[in-house]
């Protein structure tokens, strides 16, 4: 095999939950590379994005983690590429992107 030939991988999963509610109505996705909300303009995940994320992946508290792993992994890289020096720190994308889902915990008290 040529590694010239072959398909880069992606950073990590494209974000296509959740799945819009109602139907016809515009999801709540977020708009790469700013991640911001398609439907409402907040930082993504917005309060409803968490909302319904929670509601489908209900029975896969797992499967709910790992996909806002990869989203975090995701929007570090593009959020880094746009502006490295004024973005937000790791840390506020941590909180905002995976601490609020499934397996918490709270920060350590320094």
């Amino acid at each position: 095999m040529i590694a010239g030939r072959l398909p880069v991988p992606r950073l990590g999963p494209y974000p296509d939950r959740p799945r819009a509610y109602p139907p016809g109505h515009p999801p709540h996705l977020p708009l790469r590379p700013l991640w911001v909300c398609r439907a409402c303009g907040s930082p993504w995940p917005c309060a409803e994005a968490r909302l319904l994320l929670r509601v489908e992946y209900d029975g896969s508290p797992v499967d709910l983690a790992i996909y806002l792993s990869g989203l975090y992994h995701e929007a570090t890289h593009d959020l880094f590429r746009l502006n490295p020096y004024d973005g937000p720190t790791p840390r506020e994308l941590f909180d905002r992107f995976v601490a609020w889902g499934p397996y918490r915990k709270g920060a350590a008290d320094r």
